[in-house]
């Protein structure tokens, strides 16, 4: 349940996350729903804001149809711009004012940026508390930087360099010197007055430090592949740890197999499986993961075709009905196994709710809209070419990560 937030007076208020995602981009066409280590940009930002409790109401300002769906999958509530505020001219003030005159109810509103994927809950949680428990009307995101910085000066035909921030003549050492803060452009806190001002800064105002790790800014530092490795290491994952998934579920048309079918002229059915995709099959069973391959009703696989997956891969073949969720639930118990455990891969829409329950699910590069909408994993790679090995190495990866946090907490525990 949320904490509630009261004013000084016990009043309590309104206090709204919003994120701003105009369709137009100069450099990345809607960079703001582009896959970011299978999740929408705008998705890591919107899973830590609806995670962290803090919040009466989770917005995206938007002008674009496409972002609006992905906005109302991730859990936010969608408030159209108008034309006047979704110019490249616009400044984010300009929006953020059209959004409170909007919503009168709404006393503060944290305008996180999309394009800060390391964002997590706890980052919020305790900025927050700096307004309604330390009475600050403003708080915003920053980093420590240890740069030294110098300027070009031009003066007439010559040019000239002088240091800003250091005397060449006795520069510190780093730990002898506190570094400069830096918005990180991560969040900015403000309340309603200081917004109708025309401000996101002002009155009682403070900074709230990140560590650099976690101060990603895809539109300044940092180009995609790189920022899919922070990501990664850094990210924020969700409630559930990754580490207890101990069964993968996969579909085998569609996922496995790149969904056709080839007949002989014998009658024989024929299907090509990736030695990828196999090889991630078995770093998954080494690690201790149990995979099963299944098969819907509608899509079903011969015996003989599913003695031949299982030989080559090492796993169960089952053959499910049209209810895949009642039967996959069926299989949980027997195994004694919660949604939290289970990694589900499917491809079409009779696999939504799955994917929607599992505590880890992707879809491959090629599936369908209805069905990337509901996994929380896309993979790059489509079916039946490698997709099947990428969300078996993105299983591992939040497995390791896990575990190497249990490892620091552990440490810290006996260090104290």
């Amino acid at each position: 349940k949320r904490i509630p937030n009261q004013s000084d007076s016990g009043e309590k208020r309104h206090i709204a996350a919003l994120i701003l995602a105009r369709g137009g981009s100069k450099g990345i066409p809607l960079k703001n729903i582009k896959m970011l280590a299978g999740v929408p940009l705008i998705g890591w930002v919107l899973r830590a804001a609806v995670d962290s409790k803090q919040f009466d109401s989770v917005w995206v300002s938007t002008d674009h149809d496409d972002i609006e769906k992905v906005a109302k999958a991730w859990g936010a509530q969608v408030h159209r711009r108008s034309p006047e505020v979704s110019k490249d001219s616009s400044s984010s003030l300009d929006t953020i004012q059209e959004f409170v005159r909007l919503n009168p109810e709404v006393d503060v509103i944290c305008h996180i940026q999309a394009t800060s994927p390391c964002l997590h809950p706890f980052h919020l949680k305790e900025a927050l508390e700096m307004i309604t428990k330390q009475g600050f009307t403003s708080v915003f995101s920053v980093v420590r930087r240890h740069h030294f910085r110098w300027q070009e000066v031009k003066k007439g035909g010559r040019v000239a360099t002088q240091p800003l921030n250091l005397d060449p003549s006795n520069r510190p050492r780093r730990q002898d010197w506190d570094g400069e803060l830096c918005e990180n452009g991560s969040f900015y806190f403000s309340t309603r007055a200081l917004i109708e001002e025309g401000v996101l800064q002002g009155g009682k105002w403070a900074y709230y430090e990140m560590l650099p790790e976690y101060s990603v800014d895809i539109d300044v530092d940092i180009d995609w592949p790189v920022a899919e490795q922070r990501v990664l290491r850094f990210g924020y994952f969700g409630l559930d740890k990754p580490e207890v998934v101990r069964l993968l579920l996969c579909k085998v048309s569609g996922c496995l197999t790149d969904g056709r079918v080839l007949i002989s002229v014998s009658g024989e059915e024929m299907v090509s499986v990736n030695t990828r995709d196999t090889m991630g099959i078995r770093m998954l069973q080494r690690e201790g993961v149990e995979v099963i391959l299944i098969s819907s009703g509608e899509d079903p696989v011969t015996k003989a075709l599913a003695d031949k997956l299982s030989q080559r891969t090492g796993c169960e073949v089952k053959q499910l009905g049209k209810d895949i969720q009642c039967e996959v639930k069926a299989m949980m118990d027997d195994k004694d196994l919660d949604w939290k455990e289970v990694a589900y891969m499917g491809n079409d829409a009779p696999d939504v709710d799955c994917l929607n329950l599992a505590g880890l699910s992707a879809v491959p590069r090629d599936a369908p809209v209805v069905a990337i909408n509901a996994a929380k994993y896309s993979c790059h790679s489509a079916a039946g070419l490698g997709a099947v090995r990428e969300f078996s190495e993105h299983i591992l990866l939040l497995k390791k990560k896990a575990k190497s946090q249990m490892e620091q907490d552990r440490i810290h525990r006996n260090t104290f």
